[in-house]
């Protein structure tokens, strides 16, 4: 509409992560304004005031595993409510001020974790090289493009070249090429959208304390109902020792019947759980009901509304 400005989106900054590359990637974004935040809490925080529509955060890797920040932040504080689910693989690149080239590297900025990932590649290409720590990996694209900076070169994701005016010296230098980073856009609450056959539903359970079979509890609500968990871990709640939440992907959509009637089980056996989103897979799987669709607890409804009624 004429008139209207764009909408703001939210990411973990710098400029040139790879949730910025994440967040490139949905139509509705390249529209609007970026806003990198330094840190997971202060894109979240953009969002619960107003000042975005949308946040992309990082919230678990096939190699680190899940991003504990994200996790925490989305337990707590206002509700907030994921709309979709981005699968970026992850590719690093060695980039350097033009003209440096690779025998003129001796000093390397990276992030420990992007460290991680390609400790291989710089043991059998740089072993002479020593890899100083940075708080991301844009920081250390950033650090290298300082014509004052002790630091030679960066490993950084691709996007990162561009943003620093960079040589790029070597381009896949991960270890693991089949290393995938899932990012989820996180808006204020409001209706899901409609199931489309291969959606994803998150929450968090709180126990109400720690007792024999409360993992159990929460896992046969699940289960018997046939919906299957794609990831489940606890998190403490800050609260004292024994005190945790867990945190909960599994597939189908609120409005499942198999899946809305897992939550009400939940809701019965915690005392809090909290909703985060029912949106598309990225990967577009379908769930596997496991022999139990809909239609079983449709005509399991219809045949105890019959007793009820005395029509047996």
């Amino acid at each position: 509409m004429p008139g209207v400005p764009p909408a703001r989106y939210a990411y973990l900054g710098p400029e040139g992560t790879f949730a910025e590359a994440a967040l490139r990637s949905i139509p509705a974004a390249q529209k609007g304004d970026l806003l990198a935040m330094p840190s997971v809490t202060a894109a979240l925080d953009a969002v619960r005031r107003g000042d975005a529509a949308g946040a992309m955060v990082p919230i678990e890797s096939s190699v680190e595993g899940s991003v504990a920040a994200t996790l925490d932040e989305l337990a707590v504080g206002d509700p907030l409510m994921v709309s979709r689910e981005v699968l970026l693989p992850v590719s690093f690149a060695l980039m350097a001020r033009p003209g440096t080239g690779l025998h003129g590297v001796r000093r390397i900025a990276s992030h420990p974790h992007a460290n991680a990932q390609c400790r291989r590649w710089l043991a059998l290409t740089m072993p002479e090289a020593e890899v100083v720590p940075a708080l991301s990996t844009a920081a250390a694209a950033a650090d290298a493009a300082d014509p004052g900076s002790d630091v030679d070169a960066a490993i950084a994701a691709p996007i990162a070249a561009a943003h620093y005016r960079l040589e790029v010296l070597a381009e896949e230098i991960e270890d693991n090429p089949q290393a995938v980073t899932r990012f989820v856009l996180v808006r204020r609450p409001a209706e899901p959208p409609l199931p489309s056959g291969h959606d994803k539903t998150t929450l968090v359970a709180f126990i109400a304390d720690d007792h024999p079979g409360a993992l159990l509890e929460i896992l046969t609500e699940f289960s018997v109902r046939g919906v299957n968990l794609t990831r489940i871990e606890s998190r403490p709640t800050g609260q004292g020792i024994g005190r945790y939440c867990f945190s909960i992907d599994c597939e189908g959509h609120v409005d499942d019947t198999r899946v809305g009637e897992a939550l009400m089980g939940l809701r019965r056996v915690c005392p809090d759980v909290r909703f985060l989103g029912s949106y598309p897979r990225a990967d577009d799987s379908s769930p596997v009901a496991w022999a139990r669709d809909d239609s079983t607890y449709r005509d399991a409804a219809a045949w105890l509304g019959r007793i009820r009624n005395g029509r047996v």
